[in-house]
């Protein structure tokens, strides 16, 4: 059994650090997509205690719920809806300090106040799903968070 071991900082930047290697180890050797992305997942609510984060899918058209960690989630966004699906239109990572201000936002949980959402890519740059996080807090993501979760996504392999 492998586990993640953390020393708590308030240095988001640190906390980063810590997780790239061991993110890294947690993740070689296993081959199921599913089992990887449960674990991205958990490895990354455990160290932020982020309200939600999780992975959508795209399939037909539309944004699916993947794996995840944190209360029950929407299963189906439609493209360019909400900031899941505006960021799997526009191809690119979108951070929403208030999601109150963010025009269209689907509120999953009304806990939730601020969010991150990057485009997971193939090899042919087609967005193939999205990671997304979600805090209680405002203002709780970054371009930190942005560089840092981009590298961590770097490190999967994706055959679902």
């Amino acid at each position: 059994m492998h586990t993640v071991e953390l020393i708590k900082t308030e240095n988001k930047e640190d906390l980063y650090l810590q997780i790239l290697p061991q993110m890294k180890s947690l993740l070689e050797g296993e081959e199921d997509t599913i089992a990887n992305l449960a674990n991205f997942c958990a490895v990354l609510k455990e160290a932020f205690n982020w309200w939600w984060i999780g992975f959508y899918f795209v399939k037909n058209e539309q944004l699916v719920l993947g794996p995840f960690q944190g209360p029950v989630a929407c299963t189906r966004i439609a493209f360019g809806k909400g900031v899941c699906g505006t960021a799997w239109k526009l191809n690119e990572t979108i951070i929403v300090p208030n999601v109150d201000e963010f025009p269209g936002h689907i509120a999953c949980s009304s806990a939730s106040r601020s969010e991150i959402v990057l485009p997971v890519l193939n090899n042919e740059n087609k967005v193939i799903a999205v990671l997304d996080a979600d805090s209680e807090l405002l203002n709780c993501f970054d371009q930190t968070d942005a560089h840092y979760l981009n590298k961590l996504l770097q490190l999967l392999s994706f055959s679902v």
